[in-house]
């Protein structure tokens, strides 16, 4: 492409050269999500894979799509923006084990309102490491230029998740009873989900209090705030290959009164502890600063739990058996009884 460039559209704020120049930056971090099946390299009009359905006889494609929002806003005060790409993925490929399917591949989108080479080579670095924690390739992806969109020093990151399961596999939410237990897998911390509410209780744009240092954090606000979504899906996969999982809830924006309904039938509610939950010091911190009602932060945040798991009672123990062995903090939080959907904490 070294012929290709229009100063015309450079004056009109769109360089083409700057997306080249981005593309061969970020083909190293690509390079390191490549798995068998992928076919090609980035650059084309189009990514390719070859599916490998053997163990699958009734394979079912399973899509996901979701942003960062606006925690990329700390990204951009903090000018640090290699772990963003990480809470891209995880966003998605999070959601998409919750049906029981194994991420397969991956796609980005940066609309930026300049194309600086060296900073989107930077968020694709996260978005491949993203990759890396998922097993899943990076396929492919976007870079938009938008002049007069965005300011120049601002992005939007979106992604694209695509996984497979055999239809055998799909997790049945009809098939949760009572007596059946919930198993809770801690969080990195907020995640990313409810950052509008973090920004406005500590006013983060204005009075520069991301450098402020916590002792109960062990680092600053902003590190805490900016540390990137935990990637669940090698960890529950385990799980689901040594044990029924009758479904699973991945804890994002609405918390748990939002998103444990999600994977409850009809006539089943979900008792919590909210002691053997636990909470991470970084919610404790954002409650009392901004004096918000619990029944708020757990309607807004995941609070320390980030994925939660329902099996059968005889399996619990198990489960977190895996999921510790697998590196998570995971421990059993509650039950499920007989009722209207919804939850208790108690």
């Amino acid at each position: 492409m070294e012929n290709s460039y229009s100063d015309s559209y450079k004056a009109a704020g769109v360089d083409v050269t700057a997306g080249y120049r981005a593309v061969e930056l970020m083909k190293q971090h690509v390079a390191r999500t490549a798995l068998p099946g992928l076919l090609g390299d980035i650059g084309g009009f189009g990514g390719l894979f070859e599916l490998d359905l053997s163990g699958m006889p009734h394979p079912v494609l399973c899509a996901g799509t979701d942003g960062v929002g606006t925690k990329l806003k700390l990204a951009f005060l903090m000018d640090k923006h290699d772990t963003v790409g990480i809470d891209c993925v995880a966003m998605c490929v999070n959601d998409i084990i919750c049906c029981g399917a194994k991420p397969l591949l991956f796609l980005d989108y940066i609309a930026c309102g300049k194309n600086l080479p060296e900073k989107i080579a930077s968020i694709v670095s996260g978005v491949a490491e993203g990759c890396v924690q998922a097993g899943c390739v990076l396929n492919g992806g976007e870079t938009a230029e938008m002049p007069g969109f965005y300011p120049e020093d601002e992005y939007d990151l979106a992604g694209f998740a695509v996984g497979a399961v055999d239809k055998s596999r799909i997790l049945d939410k009809n098939s949760v009873a009572a007596g059946d237990v919930l198993v809770g897998i801690r969080s990195s911390g907020v995640h990313s989900n409810g950052f509008s509410l973090v920004r406005k209780v500590f006013d983060v744009e204005n009075n520069g209090g991301l450098n402020k240092r916590y002792d109960e954090l062990g680092m600053s606000l902003g590190e805490a705030l900016l540390a990137p979504t935990k990637i669940y899906v090698k960890p529950v996969l385990a799980v689901m290959e040594q044990l029924t999982v009758k479904s699973v809830s991945h804890i994002t924006g609405g918390g748990f009164y939002e998103n444990i309904p999600r994977a409850l039938p009809e006539g089943k509610r979900a008792k919590i502890s909210k002691k053997t939950a636990g909470t991470l010091p970084i919610f404790d911190i954002i409650q009392k600063t901004g004096k918000i009602p619990e029944r708020d932060m757990y309607n807004t945040f995941n609070m320390g739990t980030g994925m939660i798991l329902i099996v059968g009672k005889q399996d619990a123990q198990k489960a977190v058996e895996i999921l510790n062995a697998n590196g998570e903090d995971a421990h059993v939080i509650g039950f499920i009884e007989n009722g209207e959907k919804g939850i208790e904490l108690c």
